[in-house]
């Protein structure tokens, strides 16, 4: 049986320091070892795949992580592994366990995935060893893990089986913040009156300064983005569908200096309604997320999504952000824009906007890999630039 310092130890001396997941009791001595240890880093997300949006975005901002989870988690994984990290070349070390392990005494909802897991694997394209043992066998796993994502740029898995870690007793506590929500709800506008999405892409882009990191979520508000204006501070997520928060929360989580705006939409927003909590609990103080809201599925042909019903600045209100504004008049919003921007947070701008995008939207022509590379060193040069007085 392994103790958990003998691995983390090794992985620190590899420079991984960001470590993502849910747990699963297999992963206990291991999660634990890395919560008592004040100099690594641990967020506990709601699900599996908002795990791997927030260590795509930790590795963006330079960042080594390693993504656990539980081999029935896998499932939430597919989207964001096979639609993210493989299109955009993104590393990280997975640490799936072995529930339902053939011959191992377990619940009847692994029997499945326990069967399966290696396959799924398999299918995904993502490499994979047993997790090692032995204290004498990490060397040798982990020179083929870092080799393997070296040269593929993209996630290697390590399949732990029960027993693997010796028990570690959890004893450092959470610091948690809870905050009083400044809430601004500005009258709404009548619904002929809304902006389109291209306007209110380019009212946000003018109430910027320009060394934010913009991440658009999939489908129309990346590519009106892309559209509007290509720069290299824009990550247009192309796959992910509700990933966009957890990739801005891990960049933002990273770099703390780093203002960071996410343009959500509120299909995205509410299929993984989840971020708002893991952002509200881990309070990134430069994070402006805004949530475009047309009540429609539009990349998908105008489908109606729950958002009527749904009061989304009342939902970050709830999960603890510092801010939580709606408004969808010019003027509102850009009064919204300009306190937000400047402020501490998270934030939360809920906008109203009309369906539809213009017939002759582009498309990236970017790939998603060089999209990848020069918003990393945007982060970069923005990093070692003098910062200026926001106004």
């Amino acid at each position: 049986m392994l103790n958990a310092a003998s691995f983390i130890e090794h992985l620190r001396g590899l420079n991984y320091s960001q470590y993502a997941g849910v747990p699963c009791s297999f992963l206990k001595p291991f999660i634990n070892y890395v919560i008592d240890d004040a100099s690594l880093d641990y967020v506990g997300a709601t699900s599996e795949g908002e795990a791997v949006g927030f260590t795509l975005g930790a590795y963006l901002a330079g960042r080594k992580t390693v993504t656990m989870c539980q081999n029935s988690g896998l499932g939430n994984m597919v989207n964001p592994l096979t639609s993210l990290n493989y299109p955009f070349r993104v590393p990280t070390l997975l640490i799936t366990t072995w529930r339902g392990e053939p011959g191992v005494a377990d619940e009847p909802q692994h029997e499945q995935m326990g069967r399966i897991m290696h396959q799924l694997l398999d299918t995904m394209e993502i490499p994979w060893l047993p997790f090692p043992k032995t204290e004498a066998e990490i060397p040798d796993v982990m020179v083929k893990a870092e080799a393997s994502m070296a040269e593929r740029q993209r996630p290697f898995a390590l399949v732990m089986s029960k027993d693997t870690v010796a028990p570690h007793k959890l004893t450092r506590k959470p610091e948690i913040t809870i905050v009083k929500t400044a809430t601004q709800f500005c009258q709404s506008a009548p619904r002929a009156e809304r902006l389109t999405r291209t306007q209110a892409i380019q009212l946000v882009l003018e109430e910027l300064t320009g060394r934010e990191a913009v991440i658009a979520t999939t489908g129309m508000t990346g590519r009106e983005l892309f559209t509007v204006a290509d720069r290299a501070n824009h990550l247009y997520v192309v796959g992910g569908m509700g990933t966009a928060s957890a990739i801005g929360f891990g960049v933002a989580h990273a770099l703390p200096e780093q203002p960071v705006v996410v343009l959500d939409g509120d299909g995205a927003a509410l299929m993984k309604l989840g971020s708002f909590a893991t952002i509200g609990y881990y309070q990134p103080k430069n994070l402006l997320h805004i949530v475009l809201d047309n009540e429609t599925h539009d990349s998908t042909g105008g489908q109606a999504t729950s958002s009527p019903i749904t009061r989304f600045a009342e939902i970050a209100a709830a999960t603890n952000y510092q801010n939580a504004f709606s408004a969808d008049r010019v003027e509102d919003i850009r009064t919204c824009l300009k306190t937000l921007r400047g402020g501490h947070g998270p934030s939360l701008l809920h906008i109203k906007i009309q369906p539809g995008s213009p017939k002759e939207i582009g498309r990236p022509t970017v790939k998603p890999h060089e999209v990848k590379e020069r918003f990393m060193d945007f982060l970069r040069t923005n990093q070692s630039q003098p910062k200026a007085a926001v106004c």
